[in-house]
């Protein structure tokens, strides 16, 4: 069924605590009840460090003895039965991807504390010495207001020079000190604050017996149904493209015949007759009642760069914050209208279905040269651009390590490389132009920061290049999207990407080469694996709406606001020229033709800046000594 932009049906909304986005977990390096804790958090599960403020769901394993060794945080899928299958045992080497959703493993032991991280990073944990031991938490903010810590400089300038290279900050976080645990690990934190223990546990190997697609269907089949069970009154997008559909499409066979699902389409206000509205529509139709499908027209008050010095501060900068007004506009009408208490979304599925360009070194390097040369001229179509440099740039990838890749960045950003040697998109790391309002301070963060990550010794060394970049894709895809979910959290609704879960990364990432979609195939793997679910002309559909028009548009209509920003944070920390970044913006405003990405990647960090030095930092409770 399809309704407009009104009522479809009336619901009331069930009530649950608004912790206005404050929604967080953590703990310390041993249990005891003399730590502190956020101010209004509570202890969930006695005799352990845990404190939690919001509802992030914390699960004990009783042992023998009664007492919680281990306990899992967040979504998890995990049934009691296979809980219980914990107790007094080893944790098993694969247990954060297991089973469907986003979380952690925490285990307690008298001297230490052993965090078990998401692979995906959808779920990130955060930890920092304090008090002669470890604090950890779910958010950095959280901990940077328990030890005073400031912004990281660098940090700061590699998210607006270098957003495309994720490996160049390793574990850094936004602020001094704070570092993320690394993902798909088990991390020992000491008692006594000694340097923590790291082993690398989610390593993706290809698996030559694997059926990716049959694989690929089972876990998110699993992802979308747990959700289903958390809140059977949830709502999904159903933008018309492959990603929310398939979403859609299990939410609503998932809740069976016990609930509708309220599906969403945004579209401009006035246009009803869009490729993405017919195609939802088609979906919608072809539920057999399972849909309510809602319409929501966007005005001028959503367009990009409205009001994002009004966000509230997150962990990090959020990927929606130009386009904010959307999004929240968004998720309060379905809170408002729908009653919505939780949301999915097709968020993360490019960044798993697609093969990228370095699929084509790996192919040169496995000398399956045929096959090579024709994903090479399939790409260099659908790019519009030459075969030969293509060939050129996957034959010199194959034979350049990435540690040696990252030591290229930092001649680039030194000024020792050209820009052209990017062109192809097949390389290890493809950085943006350097613009010219970027200071030298800023060019050596990022040149220090590269020299750092090239340094490092990368426990994923034994994956090909394809798998190894699309790792660092997905994880930085999956960390940032939190932040869009602690701006959701302070709407009252629990944002969701089954897409990031990490059963459903694992189950694409271990397809062996030789069955691996062409890198300029449209996600031939998820139509592989769900096409049966779907409407025949959305299975068959090869292209995707755009807002990206509305950008020039908003960018004029918000103009005043944005040059407010121009000469702020980042401009005091000596990394951009206020005076040539306002000219640049001005010139892009006036729709004189150039990349907006550095622009608005530099105008989204620093509103980030700005609203984190605006809000009050999350206070600490330290008079919490044996209270529950």
């Amino acid at each position: 069924m399809t309704c407009g932009s009104g009522f479809c049906r009336s619901r009331i909304p069930a009530a649950r605590p608004n912790t206005g986005g404050l929604v967080t977990l953590g703990g310390f390096s041993t249990a005891s009840d003399c730590f502190p804790r956020p101010l209004g958090a509570r202890r969930p599960v006695p005799s352990t460090a845990l404190w939690q403020l919001g509802e992030i769901p914390a699960r004990p394993v009783p042992t023998s003895e009664g007492r919680p060794r281990v306990l899992v945080v967040g979504w998890c899928g995990a049934t009691e039965q296979q809980l219980r299958d914990l107790a007094d045992k080893p944790v098993p080497v694969d247990a954060t991807w297991r089973w469907p959703g986003s979380y952690a493993v925490i285990e307690e032991h008298a001297q230490h504390v052993v965090v078990h991280t998401d692979p995906a990073a959808a779920f990130p944990v955060y930890a920092t010495r304090w008090g002669g031991g470890w604090a950890w938490a779910t958010s950095a903010r959280f901990l940077a207001s328990l030890t005073r810590a400031d912004v990281d400089v660098r940090r700061v300038a590699c998210a607006v020079l270098a957003p495309s290279i994720p490996g160049l900050v390793g574990s850094r976080t936004f602020f001094t000190s704070i570092e993320q645990l690394p993902p798909g690990s088990r991390v020992e934190l000491p008692r006594n604050g000694g340097p923590a223990r790291s082993v690398t546990r989610w390593v993706p190997l290809a698996e030559p017996r694997h059926l990716a697609h049959r694989r690929l269907r089972r876990a998110l089949t699993d992802a979308v149904a747990l959700r289903a069970r958390m809140d059977p009154a949830l709502s999904s997008d159903l933008s018309g493209g492959l990603d929310s559909t398939t979403v859609a499409v299990l939410a609503a066979l998932s809740l069976g015949d016990s609930h509708v699902l309220d599906a969403v389409t945004i579209h401009p206000e006035g246009q009803t007759g869009g490729a993405d509205l017919h195609y939802a529509r088609l979906t919608a139709a072809a539920s057999q009642g399972r849909i309510s499908h809602h319409l929501l027209p966007l005005g001028a008050e959503h367009l990009p760069y409205s009001g994002i010095t009004s966000l509230p501060a997150t962990d990090e900068p959020a990927p929606s914050t130009l386009t904010q007004a959307r999004l929240l506009g968004q998720i309060r009408w379905m809170r408002d209208e729908l009653g919505t208490r939780t949301h999915l979304t097709g968020d993360g599925g490019d960044s798993v279905l697609f093969q990228p360009p370095a699929q084509l070194s790996d192919l040169v390097r496995a000398g399956w040269w045929r096959r090579a040369v024709c994903e090479t001229y399939g790409w260099a179509r659908l790019r519009r651009t030459p075969v030969l440099p293509l060939l050129r740039d996957a034959a010199r990838m194959a034979r350049t390590s990435r540690s040696d890749a990252l030591m290229d960045v930092a001649r680039y950003f030194w000024g020792g490389a050209e820009p052209c040697q990017y062109r192809g998109n097949v390389s290890w790391f493809t950085p943006p132009p350097i613009p010219g309002w970027a200071e030298p301070a800023a060019l050596g963060q990022v040149v220090a920061a590269a020299h750092e990550a090239a340094a490092f010794l990368d426990p994923l060394h034994v994956l090909d290049a394809s798998t190894r970049t699309l790792v660092d894709e997905i994880r930085e895809v999956a960390r940032t999207a939190r932040a869009d979910a602690e701006l959701a959290a302070g709407c009252g609704v629990d944002l969701h990407n089954p897409f990031l879960d990490a059963s459903v990364i694992d189950a694409v990432l271990r397809n062996p080469l030789e069955r691996r979609p062409p890198v300029h195939g449209y996600k031939p793997l998820l139509v592989r694996a769900v096409g049966d679910l779907l409407p025949a002309a959305v299975a068959a559909r090869t292209t995707k709406g755009s807002f990206e028009a509305d950008h020039y548009t908003g960018m004029r209509a918000n103009l005043d606001e944005l040059r407010a920003l121009t000469d702020g944070h980042l401009a005091s920390f000596g990394l951009l020229d206020p005076v040539r970044f306002g000219r640049r913006l001005e010139h892009a405003a006036a729709g004189v033709p150039m990349s907006l990405a550095t622009i608005e990647q530099a105008l989204g960090v620093e509103a980030w800046l700005h609203a984190h030095h605006r809000d009050s930092s999350p206070v600490w409770d330290v008079h919490v000594a044996g209270r529950a």
